[in-house]
């Protein structure tokens, strides 16, 4: 199997011990950047499989490092952040970051969250246009869904929200993201968060075993959702 390099963008020595040699036996290959401007040259020249970022990095901030990044690049990135502030989870997001893990963490979440960002890039990038997950399958030319072979009846904003999960597979979709999908985004100020929280129970409803526990769609807390890989 090959490895995937993973780039730690991190200044705190102790994570940085901590983390590496769990990553290193997590089957991964470790290089370190202790700001942001390496971060950026090691990029650039050498690549990167997945980019874990700290938010609070010496010589900027760690958004100016996702917006450069995102400019030329669709490398995953996983923000590493002790900010707890909701809306700077938000922005980091909405700018291109694939998810965002709040410190301190597990190793065993972290490389979970690795292993999401992976699938989903491999499906976004995948030629075909079909995306299959837990017996459910998207036909996105045809824009059928079937769930274990039977055809899924939905309306045209519940396929635009799976959609929408499904083309960002493993990461999560923030809430203003998925409403510019759906709804368009000259309408982002008028719809109420409570339409989108309807029409994920209504998708739930058709396509997870039990909506109360779902497996498929999940809800990122204070972000937004996330279609499971």
């Amino acid at each position: 199997m090959t490895q995937t390099d993973v780039l730690l963008v991190d200044d705190e020595p102790q994570l940085v011990r901590a983390l590496r040699p769990a990553l290193i036996a997590g089957g991964y290959n470790v290089t370190v950047a202790e700001n942001g401007q390496d971060a950026l040259q090691r990029i650039a020249t050498e690549g990167a499989g997945v980019v874990l970022l700290d938010l609070g990095l010496p010589d900027m901030d760690g958004t100016a490092v996702i917006e450069r990044i995102r400019s030329w690049s669709d490398v995953p990135i996983i923000v590493l952040s002790a900010r707890d502030n909701e809306l700077q989870k938000v922005e980091a997001l909405d700018i291109g970051a694939d998810d965002y893990v709040s410190k301190p963490f597990s190793v065993g979440e972290l490389l979970a969250r690795l292993r999401a960002v992976q699938r989903g890039r491999d499906r976004r990038f995948d030629t075909g246009a079909r995306v299959s997950v837990q017996g459910l399958e998207i036909d996105f030319a045809a824009r059928r869904v079937t769930l274990c072979g039977d055809d899924v009846k939905l309306t045209v904003r519940e396929y635009e929200l799976l959609r929408v999960l499904a083309r960002h597979a493993g990461r999560v979709v923030t809430r203003q993201q998925i409403i510019a999908a759906v709804w368009g985004a000259s309408r982002e100020e008028e719809v109420d968060p409570q339409f989108l929280r309807v029409l994920v129970s209504q998708l739930r409803s058709k396509i997870e075993e039990d909506a109360s526990a779902p497996k498929l769609v999940l809800t990122e807390i204070g972000l937004g959702y996330r279609l499971a890989f």
